[in-house]
């Protein structure tokens, strides 16, 4: 996919509320702090597109972005450990199932775990959902650059296990810029 255009669209507090025009949509999303909006940049071939923060909840919207003029890139706020009340994570909860399960444009649900650690009730708990609704997902193992070249394959093959996946999770690493393509083959295959 060759990227030609990549703008910021609109935030939306609630899924009732998102008034775009009807294109097929991707959505990230993972634990707060496993690097969504690096990926999306890197994706993007963009070094700010998406904000970056080093605070974990710094996205609390359904944040959209128009590429190509032909479809959303969709950023979703993380789930997990954002240092905000009980109340709000719930909110963020509800808006996030209602989002994917209602969203009839959505092509594919990109979830991202941090390849470093075991993934958490929430990275379980997303699966189950995406499941149940027979959602389409991929999972990607990001932050590949923060682990040992030897260990990669093992912790693909782990990943693999947890998450009953028909095959190991793409790697990637915006530092390092690893996976850009195997990701965009994926994202090609459901959009067009």
């Amino acid at each position: 996919m060759k990227v030609t255009s990549a703008d910021y669209i609109k935030s939306f507090t609630n899924v009732g509320a998102i008034d775009l025009k009807p294109l097929p949509s991707i959505a990230f999303i993972g634990r707060s702090n496993v690097g969504k909006s690096s990926l999306i940049n890197h994706l993007l071939n963009r070094k700010k597109l998406v904000k970056t923060s080093s605070t974990p909840g710094k996205t609390q919207l359904i944040n959209y972005f128009l590429i190509n003029g032909e479809f959303y890139f969709v950023d979703l706020p993380g789930y997990g450990f954002a240092n905000v009340p009980l109340s709000v994570k719930n909110s963020w909860s509800n808006m996030i199932n209602d989002f994917l399960v209602k969203n009839r444009d959505l092509k594919l649900i990109i979830q991202l775990v941090d390849i470093r650690h075991k993934p958490s009730k929430e990275d379980f708990e997303f699966q189950v959902m995406v499941r149940q609704y027979d959602l389409p997902f991929l999972v990607i193992a990001n932050k590949v650059d923060k682990v040992k070249k030897n260990q990669i394959q093992t912790f693909r093959k782990d990943l693999k296990q947890l998450f009953t996946l028909d095959s190991p999770p793409i790697i990637h690493s915006a530092t390092k810029r690893i996976g850009q393509t195997d990701i965009w083959k994926e994202i090609d295959t459901r959009l067009f």
